[in-house]
């Protein structure tokens, strides 16, 4: 199953696959810079306070690395 869309509203991102069906919804944080970032067919990059988090079409946790 691929990513269709992934899109942020009230402090959380939701991502949808191919046929428009939610898989799953991650926090997108808080801050001024916090919130989703992009996304791929394959995964979802959101960033919270000084970190990247990205994630699957099912939400897990892929990685982390710290935001440039």
């Amino acid at each position: 199953m691929a990513i269709g869309n992934a899109f942020e509203r009230g402090g959380w991102v939701y991502i949808y696959d191919e046929n428009g069906s939610q898989t799953a919804t991650v926090n997108a944080g808080n801050g001024p810079e916090d919130g989703l970032k992009g996304y791929t067919s394959s995964r979802v990059n959101v960033r919270i306070g000084d970190w990247i988090y990205t994630y699957d079409e099912r939400g897990s946790q892929t990685g982390v690395t710290r935001a440039r």
